[in-house]
C-alpha cells in the first residue's frame, strides 16, 4: 500500500475503534482507548500532506534514479513504519475487542507509545519541511546563518526522546535486529547506574545494580532512564561502555563464531622515519616521519590477519615487531605447506567513533574477510580521543599505510592491489589518508571501501541527522560528544580518576554474587548473562593510554514514566517502493581553502558536532538569548504540540571553528582539487543511519567530479552493521556487499572484449 492508502485505512479503523470505545460507558480505560484512536486519526492526517511534500522532491537529492536514498526518503520511510504498526495494531483491536482474551493494558500500552512516537515524527518531518523551503537547492547540509543552525537544534534537542528507547526500541529496524537493540539499551542504563553512583562516591550495592532488572520488564522506566542518559554523561562513558566488548570472555565468545585463521596476531611499528618513491618519479624519494601530534613520537599498533600462513609472515623480521597478547594471537592449523604472497592487501581501519574500540573489536567479521578474499588484512590499532586529538588518528593511519606498502613482502602480499576499507570513523580516515598520501606523492591505494562513513563532521543539520532522535546506537548527544573530543574540545578532568576507574571494577566484582541473586528473583537469563559479563575486569588496553572518567555527573532526576509503547510492526514497503525516479542535481560546492593538518591542536577547540558542550559557558549578549516562542523551526500548525523533554536542555551555542572545516577532518568539505586525487571510491550506507546523508552528499560531489564512485544503501538496518554481521541473515547479506565491493577494488573487471 502506497502512504496514502495506509493512512486511510489507519484512519478509517481509528475511527470505527473510537466510536466503539465511546459507547462502553464511562469506564477510565474505555476512555483512554478512545482518546487514544481520537489521537491517532488527528496524527496521521496531519501527517500525511507532509510526507507527501516530501516525498514528492526527494529523487532530486539521490545520487541517481538507481539509487534513491537520502535522508528525506529515510524520514519518510520512518514515519511509515510507525503508521504501518498502527494499522496493524488497529485491525488488531477492531478483530479482537469483544473477546475474553483481549488484553487491554497491553494493547492500550502500545498504542500510546506509538501515538506519543508518531507525535514526534510529525514534528520531525516539520523540522524537515523547513530544511527543504531555506536551504540550497540540491544540497542535504545546510549552510547558512550559524545563529540559525544553532537555532534549529537548540529547538530540536528539546524534543522528547525516551519514547523511542522504550516499547518502539527499534521499531524502524529489522525484527531480527530489536532483541540486541534491548539487550544494549538494558545494559547502557544498567552500566549508567555504575558508572553514576561510582562517581559520586556511592557504593554499588546488589539492590542498586538489581535496577538492571526494572529497565528489563518496564519500558517506559528504561526510556526515560536512557535519554537522561545520553544527554549527562560524557564520552568517557560512551568510551567505557562500547569498549566492553574488549572483555576477554567476550572476546572469546566473538571469535568462537568467527572463521579461524592461520594468523591473527598484533604488531607494534617502531617510530622510525623512512623513506618512500614518489609516484610521479620513483627515482625521487618522500620522508615519512613517525606521529608526533600532541604526545610525540610513538609506536603505532596494528594487527596482521591472513587465512593461510604465506611467505614472509613468520620471518624474523616480522617477529621481531610482534607484540604479546595471550596465547590467541598466533592461531595454528594443520597445513601442507606456506602459501605463497598474495598479490593484494587489504589495510583496514576500524570505526568506534574516534573514541572507543580497536581492531580487536572488529577482528570476528576481519577474520571472514580475510578467508572470503584470500588476501592479509592489517587492521591499525590509531590512537583514540580525547586523550589523542586530531590530528593524531590521521597521523597513526597514515603512517602505518605507507609501512604497509614499503614492507609489504613482510605481511604476505606482492602489493600488487591494495584496498583501504573502513566503518564510520574508520571510513572518515581511509579518504583523509588517501588524501595525505596524494599530497605527499606516494603511491595512493587502489581503491577504498567505506561503510556508513562520517564525511561532514562540522556542525549543521541534515534530514537524516534528524534520525538521531530515535536511534539507540547513534543519539544526538553522542555524536556531539564523539566528534567534539576528537576536534580537541573535550577538556580532560585532573581528578584521580584511574582510582575511580579501578574502584568502579572492584565494587561491581565484590557484589557479582549478590547481583545475580537479586536478578534471578525477577530479571531474564539473558540479562544475567549480560551483566556478568560487564561486571569482569576488563583485558588490558592494547594502546597503554589513561581514560579518566568525570569526578561528577547530573543526578537529574527520572522523568514521569512515558506513555507505553508497541512492540511489533510491519513494513510492506522499502525505500525502493517510496522512491520516484528523478535526475540528480549536482551540488555546487566551493571550494575551500586547504587547512594545515595540525592546526587544531595547538588551541583545544570548544566545537561539538551539532550543539556545545553541557558545561559550556551560559554567558552570551542578551540578543543572543534564543526564544522557543520566536523560534521559526516552532511554526508548527495551530493546535499541534509534540512533546518536550523533561530534563534540563542548555541553550545552544554554536562556534565557527576552523578546526572542523578541515578537509582532513571533514572530507566533504575539501575542494574539487584535493577529491580528484582519490581511488575510485565504493561506499555502502544504511537508509536509516543519522549519517546517511554524509554518504549520499559525498556520492554525489565525486560524481560530479567524475570521480568513479559508487553506492549502496542497504534497509532497515543500523548503523554498524558489520560488528553485527553474524546476528542475522539481513546483516550478513550487508557485509558480505561489502566484501563485495571490496573485491572490486582487489580484482577489477577486465576491459570489455
Amino acid at each position: 500500500m502506497d502512504l496514502h492508502t495506509v493512512t486511510q485505512s489507519l484512519v478509517t479503523l481509528a475511527e470505527d475503534n473510537m466510536a466503539f470505545f465511546s459507547s462502553q460507558g464511562p469506564g477510565e480505560t474505555a476512555r483512554r482507548l478512545s482518546g487514544v484512536f481520537a489521537g491517532v486519526r488527528e496524527q496521521a492526517l496531519g501527517l500525511e500532506p507532509t510526507l507527501g511534500r516530501l516525498l514528492s522532491v526527494a529523487h532530486l537529492f539521490d545520487l541517481d534514479a538507481e539509487t534513491p536514498a537520502n535522508g528525506y526518503r529515510s524520514l519518510v520511510h520512518t514515519a511509515r513504519c510507525c503508521l504501518v504498526h498502527l494499522l496493524h495494531k488497529s485491525r488488531y483491536v477492531a478483530s479482537n475487542r469483544r473477546s475474553i482474551f483481549f488484553r487491554t493494558s497491553h494493547n492500550l500500552a502500545e498504542l500510546e507509545a506509538y501515538l506519543t512516537a508518531l507525535t514526534q515524527l510529525r514534528a520531525l518531518a516539520y523540522y524537515a519541511q523547513h530544511l527543504l523551503a531555506t536551504n540550497q537547492p540540491g544540497k542535504l547540509f545546510f549552510e547558512g546563518d550559524e545563529r540559525v543552525i544553532a537555532d534549529f537544534l537548540h529547538e530540536y534537542i528539546t524534543l522528547h526522546k525516551g519514547c523511542f528507547y522504550g516499547r518502539c526500541l527499534g521499531f524502524q529496524f529489522t525484527p531480527a535486529i530489536r532483541p540486541f537493540l534491548q539487550t544494549i539499551s538494558i545494559g547502557l542504563v544498567s552500566f549508567g547506574e555504575h558508572y553514576k553512583r561510582n562517581e559520586t562516591g556511592l557504593s554499588v550495592t546488589a539492590s542498586s545494580l538489581f535496577t538492571g532488572g526494572r529497565f528489563a520488564i518496564d519500558p517506559e522506566l528504561r526510556g526515560a532512564e536512557f535519554e537522561r542518559i545520553v544527554q549527562n554523561l560524557d564520552v568517557h562513558f560512551w568510551k567505557t561502555f562500547w569498549n566492553i566488548t574488549e572483555i576477554q570472555v567476550l572476546s572469546s565468545l566473538a571469535n568462537m563464531t568467527s572463521a579461524t585463521v592461520r594468523v591473527s596476531r598484533l604488531l607494534s611499528l617502531p617510530p622510525i622515519t623512512f623513506e618512500m618513491p614518489l609516484t610521479a618519479d620513483p627515482k625521487v624519494m618522500v620522508t615519512i616521519s613517525p606521529p608526533l601530534a600532541h604526545t610525540g613520537p610513538g609506536p603505532v599498533l596494528v594487527r596482521l590477519i591472513s587465512y593461510d600462513l604465506r611467505e614472509g609472515q613468520d620471518s624474523e623480521e616480522l617477529s621481531s615487531l610482534g607484540r604479546s597478547e595471550g596465547p590467541r594471537s598466533l592461531e595454528l592449523r594443520s597445513r601442507p605447506q606456506q602459501a605463497p604472497r598474495s598479490r593484494c592487501l587489504v589495510v583496514h581501519i576500524h570505526g568506534g567513533g574516534f573514541v572507543a574500540q580497536t581492531s580487536k573489536s572488529h577482528e570476528p567479521y576481519l577474520k571472514s574477510w580475510a578467508q572470503e578474499l584470500g588476501a592479509p588484512i592489517l587492521s591499525i590499532d590509531y590512537s583514540l580521543a580525547p586523550e589523542a586529538p586530531f590530528p593524531r588518528a590521521l597521523e597513526e593511519c597514515f603512517y602505518a599505510y605507507c609501512w604497509a606498502v614499503k614492507h609489504c613482502a613482510l605481511l604476505g602480499s606482492t602489493g600488487e592491489r591494495i584496498c583501504l576499507a573502513g566503518d564510520s570513523a574508520g571510513g572518515n580516515l581511509c579518504f583523509t589518508v588517501s588524501l595525505r598520501a596524494a599530497a605527499y606523492g606516494v603511491r595512493v591505494p587502489d581503491g577504498i571501501m567505506a561503510a556508513y562513513p562520517a564525511t561532514m563532521l562540522q556542525a549543521t543539520a541534515s534530514p537524516s541527522r534528524l534520525l538521531s532522535l530515535m536511534d539507540p546506537l547513534l543519539p544526538l548527544s553522542m555524536l556531539s560528544k564523539c566528534v567534539n573530543a576528537y576536534a580537541g574540545g573535550e577538556t580532560e578532568d585532573h581528578c584521580d580518576s584511574d582510582q575511580k576507574a579501578l574502584g568502579m571494577v572492584g565494587l561491581v566484582q565484590r557484589d557479582t554474587a549478590l547481583l545475580f541473586r537479586d536478578l534471578r528473583l525477577g530479571a531474564s537469563s539473558w540479562l544475567n548473562s549480560f551483566l556478568e559479563l560487564s561486571g569482569q575486569k576488563s583485558h588490558p588496553n592494547l594502546v597503554p593510554i589513561a581514560e579518566p572518567m568525570r569526578c561528577s555527573v547530573s543526578e537529574t532526576a527520572l522523568a514521569q514514566p512515558e506513555s507505553p509503547k508497541g512492540t511489533d510492526s510491519l513494513k510492506g514497503l522499502t525505500l525502493h517502493d517510496l522512491s520516484l525516479r528523478g535526475s540528480s542535481e549536482t551540488p555546487d560546492t566551493p571550494e575551500l581553502s586547504l587547512s594545515v593538518e595540525a592546526r587544531g591542536h595547538s588551541t583545544p577547540s570548544a566545537i561539538n558536532f551539532l550543539l556545545r558542550p553541557e558545561d559550556a559557558s551560559e554567558e552570551s549578549e542578551a540578543g543572543d538569548e534564543l526564544s522557543t516562542k520566536d523560534r521559526v523551526y516552532a511554526a508548527f500548525p495551530e493546535g499541534f504540540h509534540p512533546r518536550r523533554s523533561s530534563h534540563d536542555v542548555k541553550r545552544v551555542t554554536l562556534y565557527s571553528s576552523p578546526i572542523l572545516k578541515n578537509p582532513f577532518m571533514s572530507p566533504l568539505l575539501a575542494p574539487d582539487s584535493m577529491l580528484q586525487t582519490l581511488p575510485p571510491v565504493h561506499i555502502v550506507a544504511c537508509a536509516l543511519d543519522p549519517i546517511l546523508d554524509d554518504s549520499v552528499m559525498f556520492a554525489r560531489r565525486l560524481r560530479s567530479l567524475s570521480q568513479p564512485v559508487t553506492l549502496r544503501v542497504v534497509e532497515d538496518l543500523p548503523h554498524g552493521f558489520l560488528s553485527l554481521a553474524a546476528l542475522c541473515q539481513e546483516t550478513r547479506q550487508a557485509a558480505a556487499l561489502c566484501v563485495e565491493r571490496i573485491r572490486l577494488v582487489l580484482n577489477p573487471p577486465g576491459p570489455p572484449v
